[in-house]
């Protein structure tokens, strides 16, 4: 099975972020005021010239209730070995996501807890 770069990756979030965004008629205006970033960043994701952060992508998510995995998932016009090597580099994403996440978030809260000290 092959794998995906970044730049199929990049291509897939900006093709689904436009087409969720485009279903529920909203610019790229009214989408980056509801997920609090400029109007030129998502711009910048949607022409594949800006990334996105793990808590960023759960605020895309969010505001276009879907799951974060279907901003990268491919449509269903795909060859079957495509979407089978998608899938599995979105697991792989995922548990990636996650674990990063994670480690933000413990951050985090290591910095507020000596900041209290």
């Amino acid at each position: 099975m092959g794998s995906i770069d970044e730049v199929n990756l990049r291509n897939l979030l900006s093709r689904n972020i436009k087409r969720y965004r485009h279903r529920k008629g909203w610019s790229q205006a009214q989408l980056a005021e509801k997920i609090e970033i400029s109007t030129n960043y998502l711009s910048d994701i949607e022409r594949r010239r800006g990334w996105v952060s793990p808590f960023s992508l759960v605020k895309l998510a969010n505001a276009l209730e879907i799951e974060v995995f279907e901003l990268f998932k491919p449509e269903e016009t795909a060859p079957a070995e495509v979407i089978d090597t998608v899938n599995k580099c979105l697991d792989d994403f995922s548990t990636s996501l996650r674990v990063s996440f994670d480690k933000a978030i413990a951050d985090s809260m290591k910095k507020i807890q000596k900041s209290l000290l």
